[in-house]
Protein backbone atom coordinates (compact mmCIF):
# COMPACT_ATOMS: atom_id res chain seq x y z
CA UNK A 1 0.00 0.00 0.00
CA UNK A 2 1.84 3.46 -0.94
CA UNK A 3 1.06 6.52 0.67
CA UNK A 4 -1.29 9.48 -0.07
CA UNK A 5 -0.40 12.78 -1.60
CA UNK A 6 -1.73 15.67 -0.05
CA UNK A 7 -4.03 17.49 -2.20
CA UNK A 8 -5.29 21.43 -1.60
CA UNK A 9 -7.60 21.73 1.36
CA UNK A 10 -6.35 18.89 3.57
CA UNK A 11 -8.01 16.10 0.82
CA UNK A 12 -5.80 13.10 0.84
CA UNK A 13 -5.52 11.42 -3.00
CA UNK A 14 -4.51 7.89 -1.76
CA UNK A 15 -2.86 5.15 -4.42
CA UNK A 16 -2.44 1.71 -4.07
CA UNK A 17 -0.20 -0.39 -6.29
CA UNK A 18 0.47 3.03 -8.03
CA UNK A 19 -3.58 3.65 -8.68
CA UNK A 20 -5.25 6.62 -8.19
CA UNK A 21 -8.33 5.22 -6.12
CA UNK A 22 -9.69 7.81 -3.83
CA UNK A 23 -10.06 11.26 -2.26
CA UNK A 24 -10.74 11.41 1.23
CA UNK A 25 -10.79 14.64 3.32
CA UNK A 26 -11.51 13.60 6.98
CA UNK A 27 -11.81 16.92 8.16
CA UNK A 28 -15.16 17.41 5.96
CA UNK A 29 -18.06 17.78 8.15
CA UNK A 30 -19.75 15.56 5.08
CA UNK A 31 -17.45 12.81 4.85
CA UNK A 32 -19.90 9.86 4.87
CA UNK A 33 -18.58 6.56 5.98
CA UNK A 34 -21.02 3.28 5.99
CA UNK A 35 -20.05 1.45 8.94
CA UNK A 36 -21.07 -2.44 9.29
CA UNK A 37 -21.50 -4.91 12.06
CA UNK A 38 -22.84 -8.38 13.44
CA UNK A 39 -24.69 -10.31 15.56
CA UNK A 40 -25.42 -13.50 15.61
CA UNK A 41 -26.82 -16.29 18.27
CA UNK A 42 -27.10 -20.15 16.63
CA UNK A 43 -24.99 -22.67 15.79
CA UNK A 44 -23.63 -22.77 12.18
CA UNK A 45 -25.71 -22.35 9.34
CA UNK A 46 -27.80 -20.13 11.25
CA UNK A 47 -28.20 -16.25 9.83
CA UNK A 48 -26.72 -13.49 11.35
CA UNK A 49 -27.72 -10.16 11.32
CA UNK A 50 -25.48 -7.40 9.71
CA UNK A 51 -26.28 -3.59 10.02
CA UNK A 52 -24.90 -0.76 8.26
CA UNK A 53 -24.93 2.89 8.99
CA UNK A 54 -24.38 5.47 7.29
CA UNK A 55 -23.03 8.32 9.33
CA UNK A 56 -21.26 12.07 8.41
CA UNK A 57 -18.17 13.46 9.95
CA UNK A 58 -20.48 15.55 12.15
CA UNK A 59 -22.41 12.49 13.27
CA UNK A 60 -25.46 13.00 11.53
CA UNK A 61 -26.98 9.78 10.42
CA UNK A 62 -28.52 9.66 7.24
CA UNK A 63 -28.85 6.04 6.17
CA UNK A 64 -29.52 2.20 7.20
CA UNK A 65 -29.33 -1.30 5.76
CA UNK A 66 -30.10 -4.56 6.94
CA UNK A 67 -28.51 -7.63 5.80
CA UNK A 68 -27.10 -11.30 6.81
CA UNK A 69 -24.60 -14.31 6.92
CA UNK A 70 -24.32 -17.85 7.68
CA UNK A 71 -22.71 -18.78 10.55
CA UNK A 72 -19.72 -20.46 10.04
CA UNK A 73 -20.34 -19.66 6.01
CA UNK A 74 -18.59 -17.85 4.24
CA UNK A 75 -20.66 -15.62 2.66
CA UNK A 76 -20.15 -12.19 4.34
CA UNK A 77 -18.10 -10.69 1.54
CA UNK A 78 -20.88 -10.83 -0.96
CA UNK A 79 -23.29 -9.83 1.73
CA UNK A 80 -21.20 -6.67 2.73
CA UNK A 81 -21.10 -6.15 -0.77
CA UNK A 82 -24.72 -6.11 -1.93
CA UNK A 83 -25.47 -3.90 1.78
CA UNK A 84 -23.66 -1.29 -0.06
CA UNK A 85 -25.16 -1.76 -3.53
CA UNK A 86 -28.43 -1.63 -1.97
CA UNK A 87 -27.98 1.82 -0.60
CA UNK A 88 -27.64 2.67 -4.06
CA UNK A 89 -26.12 6.08 -2.92
CA UNK A 90 -22.91 7.61 -4.43
CA UNK A 91 -22.03 10.06 -1.41
CA UNK A 92 -20.33 7.38 0.81
CA UNK A 93 -16.78 7.76 0.78
CA UNK A 94 -15.91 4.76 2.51
CA UNK A 95 -16.83 1.88 4.19
CA UNK A 96 -15.90 0.40 8.00
CA UNK A 97 -15.72 -2.80 9.12
CA UNK A 98 -16.48 -3.85 12.62
CA UNK A 99 -13.56 -6.55 12.24
CA UNK A 100 -13.47 -9.04 9.15
CA UNK A 101 -13.47 -12.58 10.74
CA UNK A 102 -17.13 -12.34 12.00
CA UNK A 103 -19.82 -15.18 13.11
CA UNK A 104 -17.62 -18.24 13.79
CA UNK A 105 -14.59 -17.34 11.05
CA UNK A 106 -17.12 -16.10 8.53
CA UNK A 107 -13.82 -13.90 7.00
CA UNK A 108 -14.79 -10.88 4.61
CA UNK A 109 -12.20 -10.40 1.49
CA UNK A 110 -11.50 -6.73 1.82
CA UNK A 111 -9.61 -6.69 -1.46
CA UNK A 112 -12.70 -7.82 -3.28
CA UNK A 113 -15.20 -5.73 -1.32
CA UNK A 114 -12.18 -2.44 -2.24
CA UNK A 115 -12.72 -3.80 -5.61
CA UNK A 116 -16.45 -4.05 -6.08
CA UNK A 117 -17.25 -0.95 -4.44
CA UNK A 118 -14.49 0.90 -5.15
CA UNK A 119 -14.63 2.59 -1.67
CA UNK A 120 -12.18 2.71 0.79
CA UNK A 121 -12.52 0.01 3.51
CA UNK A 122 -11.50 0.77 7.00
CA UNK A 123 -11.47 -3.07 9.64
CA UNK A 124 -11.17 -1.93 13.10
CA UNK A 125 -10.66 -4.39 15.70
CA UNK A 126 -9.99 -3.97 19.40
CA UNK A 127 -7.58 -6.36 20.37
CA UNK A 128 -3.74 -7.77 19.73
CA UNK A 129 -2.71 -11.23 18.91
CA UNK A 130 -0.46 -13.43 17.44
CA UNK A 131 -2.86 -14.37 14.15
CA UNK A 132 -5.25 -16.67 13.94
CA UNK A 133 -3.64 -19.42 11.21
CA UNK A 134 -3.80 -21.72 13.39
CA UNK A 135 -7.20 -21.46 14.87
CA UNK A 136 -8.37 -21.81 11.26
CA UNK A 137 -6.69 -24.95 10.48
CA UNK A 138 -8.03 -26.66 13.43
CA UNK A 139 -11.53 -25.58 13.22
CA UNK A 140 -12.15 -26.39 9.44
CA UNK A 141 -11.21 -29.31 8.17
CA UNK A 142 -12.57 -29.32 4.30
CA UNK A 143 -12.00 -25.26 3.52
CA UNK A 144 -9.64 -23.95 5.54
CA UNK A 145 -6.84 -23.22 2.69
CA UNK A 146 -9.99 -21.05 1.18
CA UNK A 147 -10.11 -19.55 4.45
CA UNK A 148 -6.55 -18.81 5.29
CA UNK A 149 -6.10 -17.76 1.78
CA UNK A 150 -8.50 -14.66 2.48
CA UNK A 151 -7.21 -13.95 6.17
CA UNK A 152 -4.02 -13.64 4.79
CA UNK A 153 -4.86 -11.60 1.66
CA UNK A 154 -6.39 -9.09 3.98
CA UNK A 155 -2.26 -8.18 5.15
CA UNK A 156 -1.60 -7.69 8.90
CA UNK A 157 -2.63 -5.21 11.13
CA UNK A 158 -1.09 -2.29 12.13
CA UNK A 159 -2.03 -0.12 15.76
CA UNK A 160 -4.05 3.05 15.64
CA UNK A 161 -4.24 5.57 18.40
CA UNK A 162 -7.53 7.00 19.19
CA UNK A 163 -7.56 10.92 20.48
CA UNK A 164 -8.15 9.59 23.84
CA UNK A 165 -4.91 7.55 23.62
CA UNK A 166 -6.78 3.91 23.47
CA UNK A 167 -5.41 1.11 20.66
CA UNK A 168 -7.40 -0.30 18.07
CA UNK A 169 -5.98 -2.29 15.72
CA UNK A 170 -6.42 -1.66 11.40
CA UNK A 171 -6.38 -2.71 8.48
CA UNK A 172 -6.92 -0.50 5.71
CA UNK A 173 -7.32 -1.15 2.05
CA UNK A 174 -7.14 2.25 -0.10
CA UNK A 175 -5.95 4.70 2.45
CA UNK A 176 -3.18 5.52 3.53
CA UNK A 177 -2.17 4.60 7.56
CA UNK A 178 -1.79 8.08 7.78
CA UNK A 179 -5.41 9.18 6.95
CA UNK A 180 -7.21 5.72 7.83
CA UNK A 181 -6.00 7.39 11.68
CA UNK A 182 -7.65 10.72 11.11
CA UNK A 183 -10.71 9.23 9.75
CA UNK A 184 -10.66 7.04 12.64
CA UNK A 185 -10.03 9.66 15.10
CA UNK A 186 -12.96 12.32 13.25
CA UNK A 187 -15.72 9.62 13.86
CA UNK A 188 -15.03 8.11 17.36
CA UNK A 189 -16.29 10.49 20.16
CA UNK A 190 -15.84 8.47 23.00
CA UNK A 191 -13.20 5.07 23.40
CA UNK A 192 -12.15 2.78 21.12
CA UNK A 193 -15.22 2.39 18.88
CA UNK A 194 -15.91 4.32 16.24
CA UNK A 195 -19.25 5.48 15.96
CA UNK A 196 -20.19 3.91 12.82
CA UNK A 197 -19.71 1.04 14.06
CA UNK A 198 -21.08 1.44 17.47
CA UNK A 199 -24.66 2.48 16.33
CA UNK A 200 -24.61 -0.05 13.68
CA UNK A 201 -24.00 -2.94 16.62
CA UNK A 202 -26.18 -1.77 18.82
CA UNK A 203 -29.11 -2.04 15.71
CA UNK A 204 -27.42 -5.41 14.45
CA UNK A 205 -28.34 -6.72 18.29
CA UNK A 206 -31.57 -4.89 18.15
CA UNK A 207 -32.31 -6.80 15.09
CA UNK A 208 -31.19 -10.07 16.25
CA UNK A 209 -33.26 -10.26 19.53
CA UNK A 210 -36.21 -8.96 17.06
CA UNK A 211 -35.81 -11.91 15.01
CA UNK A 212 -35.11 -14.78 17.84
CA UNK A 213 -38.01 -13.61 19.51
CA UNK A 214 -40.26 -13.82 16.73
CA UNK A 215 -38.68 -17.59 15.91
CA UNK A 216 -38.95 -18.64 19.03
CA UNK A 217 -43.04 -17.33 19.53
CA UNK A 218 -43.62 -18.89 15.93
CA UNK A 219 -42.35 -22.33 17.56
CA UNK A 220 -44.73 -21.39 20.57
CA UNK A 221 -47.79 -20.93 18.39
CA UNK A 222 -47.20 -23.93 16.10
Amino acid sequence: MDGGREGDGGALAESVGGELTATVIPDKKGLRALGIAESFHGRPGSKAILAGVVMRRDLLIDGVVLGSCTVGGMDSTESVIEMWRSLNRGDINLIMLNGCIISLFNIIDLNAVFEQTKKPVICVTYESSDGLENRIKKRFDRDWDERLKVYLSNGPRYEVRTREGHAVYVRSIGLSPKTTSRVLRSFTVSGRIPEPLRLAKLIARAAQRLSSSTYQDSIAGS
